[in-house]
């Protein structure tokens, strides 16, 4: 049967199928790295947690894996997110002596997982490959609706501020937080990192509309260290603090001079970088509802 033509206002569009056909051949490497998406809202964080037994992105991954596998797999992550955090491309590797197809790694282990995590890609790596130890950074977005009325479809996937925010001071404190510095009043309580230290490459802040996106990259972040900025960033959106708040937070290596932690609602981690030796698909970047504009770094 033919397909149907329109003849609408968009008709002159060429319309391409953006489907994937996935390998069927096997990947014998026994490293093997994926790309894997989620929504966080109804999970735990990503790392499994025994006491108390609560659902976890690395629970339900590690378990569907098994059963592709038919074997005990164990999975390690390019940035361990908390509770609530979504992520686009999370990257994971593991070792797995059983030879297993690219169509097997990834529609086979998503028929074993929630609909609220997919794997979106799969590739054979050299075994000196780590997710988290390759990384030379992350990167993250926050998205914030900003409008006076909330968005019901949206909820848990925005972080929804009915009061008017000025992006462009926002932007402007963010810089502030560039470089290597020490992160302390960015540093969430029950942080086990050895150093305060980060080297903070790039934050933006941008307006598209309603939606307010900040853009952060560093080589490692601290435990709730995004959001703690983003709460900071969001005061003085507001008006409620100095552009400069952000620097004078900074100088006083004390968690209490900050702002409360931002919501875990509209944070994404959209991309680990690696080198390019490894062999990694490029993706473009999330979430998949913000404008065309944002699949690049912005």
């Amino acid at each position: 049967m033919e397909g149907i033509r329109h003849n609408g206002p968009f008709s002159h569009l060429q319309v391409t199928s953006n489907v994937l056909k996935f390998s069927t051949d096997p990947i014998l490497k026994t490293t093997v790295a994926l790309g894997i998406e989620y929504d966080g809202t109804s999970f735990h964080g990503w790392q499994i947690q025994k006491k108390p037994a609560v659902a976890t992105v690395q629970e339900a991954l590690e378990h569907a894996l098994t059963k592709v596998a038919a074997c005990p797999v164990k999975v390690l992550c390019a940035g361990r997110t908390d509770t609530g955090v979504h992520a686009t491309d999370q990257v994971v590797h593991f070792h797995c002596e059983t030879p297993r197809s690219e169509v097997a790694w990834i529609r086979g282990v998503n028929t074993h997982l929630p609909g609220s995590v997919a794997v979106k890609w799969a590739v054979g790596v050299d075994d000196s490959f780590h997710a988290r130890f390759s990384a030379t950074a992350r990167t993250y977005r926050y998205v914030i609706y900003n409008s006076p009325v909330r968005s019901p479809v949206m909820h848990k996937k925005l972080t929804w501020i009915n009061q008017p925010l000025d992006e462009g001071v926002m932007h402007r404190a963010a810089q502030h937080l560039l470089g290597e510095n020490d992160f302390s009043s960015y540093r969430g309580g029950g942080c086990q990192s050895n150093t305060p230290f980060r080297f903070m490459e790039k934050i933006r802040v941008v307006r598209e509309g309603d939606l307010i996106i900040a853009e952060i990259t560093a080589n490692a972040f601290l435990l709730h260290m995004v959001r703690n900025i983003m709460g900071v960033l969001i005061e003085i959106g507001l008006g409620n603090r100095p552009e400069d708040w952000s620097a004078l937070v900074l100088a006083e290596k004390d968690r209490t001079k900050a702002a409360k932690t931002a919501s875990p609602d509209g944070l994404y981690l959209v991309k680990a970088h690696y080198p390019a030796e490894f062999g990694l698909p490029e993706r473009s970047l999330g979430p998949s509802f913000l404008p065309a504009a944002f699949k690049t770094r912005i």
